[in-house]
């Protein structure tokens, strides 16, 4: 493989993007390149036609390389006993320093990962600083600021999971002695969060008609507000948000292995998805490389074969669980699509739920570039809502919870999974804990999970994890370098 894979992939179709600065700090030759060819963001926002692009470039960037590659598989997958770097073992070798903790504050994908979100987070408050002032219908007015509330919050949750207190910026710079602030305290970060998405809930529709599906929804608001709660443990407030949403007619989608399949985008099960798709005659607007990334590694799957299942992950299932096959591909089997996956070949095992059939590549297309990305979905809300009722104690609302999600795996198999009944707090835990793992494995939560419950040196330590330490990744140096020492470095770094 050619290093020159690991590039990003600019978005096209976008202009908006080509003139925003990105990124927390900046350097002054950045700052006095001419514009060419671009509409001045100060004559830009005219119309309800300006106000749909900035909102559609705040979605398209979510399929950036920064935002759903190797930075995001790198910072919130290999650091759990999920997954591991696979590909072969030269290729990327620096992925590994996630992996033992050995990462430094001059890794390049955390760089990316940084950039990523605040690229993210700038496109966000363009929209929140300049749409309210466009002449245009109300209530599309208020429902684009919500969209762009929810995109900011989803963005600083990654951040502040990511690396505890961070640089909280809600609006765009107006001039050069805003752009180097320090990082604010987590709780403050947190709350930045909770006050855009109960913002964003209460505008947001239930729904879109098919033009518009895949934008934030109610649903989503809520979601993510009660992970923010959980990771936070305010369990009545999780509770209040599921039950929330469980009101709202999602469902889980019959069949785990389809859920994730390209034709299944959007299903009853999902909350909200990064939207990627295949442009007819555009292979650069077709640019999501999610699925390329952790493809079958070889000439028949054309993927790159990284962010690959463990064989403790694979330990973790129960004896004739159907979620095993919808989480991992195995060498030398079929996949339920029919593509044979050779017995040979650098790692033993790929992620289901990245995987794109074989018979759905284009030629001069990145390879699953249509697969979307899911963010939320409907089992981890009856999770959180179980684990929540767990810790205040009312068991009989955790088991119904659970039951839902377990009752799932039983349909149309053999699966012999036994039905939880414990009322025990710790044993109910620990069926929540596993129930997590197993339902929602290779979706970027496990390491995060584990941290947040408390469990890091238990889960973790074998592999190098450090407490007081790897709770949170370094700032990137480069950033600090920057501003000059305006930012901090985390301990331990």
């Amino acid at each position: 493989m050619k290093s020159t894979k690991y590039f990003k992939q600019k978005i096209f179709g976008v202009a908006l993007v080509t003139f925003l600065i990105a990124g927390q700090s900046c350097k002054k030759s950045f700052l006095n390149v001419p514009l060419q060819n671009q509409q001045p963001a100060v004559a830009f926002f005219q119309n309800a036609a300006d106000a749909t692009k900035a909102v559609n470039a705040m979605y398209a960037n979510l399929r950036e390389w920064t935002n759903i590659a190797f930075a995001p598989i790198a910072v919130e997958s290999l650091g759990s006993d999920d997954a591991e770097k696979g590909s072969s073992p030269n290729d990327a070798s620096f992925m590994n320093d996630f992996d033992n903790f050995t990462a430094t504050a001059g890794e390049g994908q955390i760089l990316d990962f940084w950039h990523g979100q605040y690229q993210t987070i700038n496109l966000a408050n363009v929209v929140l600083d300049n749409v309210p002032q466009i002449n245009m219908d109300n209530n599309l007015k208020a429902r684009y600021v919500a969209e762009a509330k929810f995109i900011r919050a989803y963005s600083y949750f990654r951040l502040v999971r990511a690396f505890g207190d961070v640089p909280l910026r809600l609006t765009v710079p107006e001039n050069l002695s805003e752009y180097n602030i320090p990082r604010s305290p987590k709780a403050t970060v947190y709350s930045a969060i909770e006050s855009d998405l109960t913002d964003a809930a209460s505008v947001l529709p239930q729904s879109y008609p098919a033009t518009d599906i895949g934008r934030a929804t109610k649903g989503a608001a809520l979601a993510l507000h009660a992970k923010v709660a959980m990771y936070q443990k305010h369990w009545s407030d999780v509770v209040t948000y599921t039950n929330q949403i469980m009101q709202l007619g999602y469902s889980l989608f019959p069949n785990f292995e389809q859920l994730f399949r390209y034709n299944n985008k959007n299903n009853s099960e999902s909350i909200f998805e990064v939207q990627c798709m295949l442009v007819p005659g555009n292979p650069d607007a077709s640019n999501s490389q999610y699925s390329q990334v952790q493809g079958v590694r070889g000439s028949t799957g054309g993927g790159w074969g990284f962010d690959v299942p463990t064989q403790d992950l694979v330990n973790e299932f129960e004896a004739g669980d159907p979620r095993l096959q919808g989480t991992v591909i195995f060498r030398g089997t079929t996949t339920p699509e029919g593509d044979a996956i050779p017995a040979i070949g650098d790692n033993p095992r790929y992620n289901m739920k990245s995987y794109v059939p074989f018979s759905q590549f284009v030629s001069g297309y990145n390879e699953g570039c249509q697969q979307n990305k899911i963010v939320l979905r409907y089992a981890d809300v009856l999770l959180m809502n179980a684990e929540a009722n767990n810790e205040l104690g009312q068991s009989a609302a955790a088991l119904a919870s659970l039951e839902l999600v377990r009752a799932r795996a039983r349909q149309g198999n053999n699966a012999i999974l036994t039905k939880v009944t414990t009322t025990d707090q710790n044993a109910l835990r620990t069926a929540i804990y596993h129930e997590r793992r197993v339902e929602l494995a290779m979706e970027f939560d496990r390491y995060f999970d584990v941290i947040r419950q408390g469990r890091g040196l238990a889960v973790f330590g074998p592999k190098g994890w450090k407490a007081n330490k790897n709770e949170v990744w370094p700032i990137p140096q480069n950033e600090i370098d920057l501003s000059a020492g305006v930012l901090t470095q985390n301990p331990g770094y």
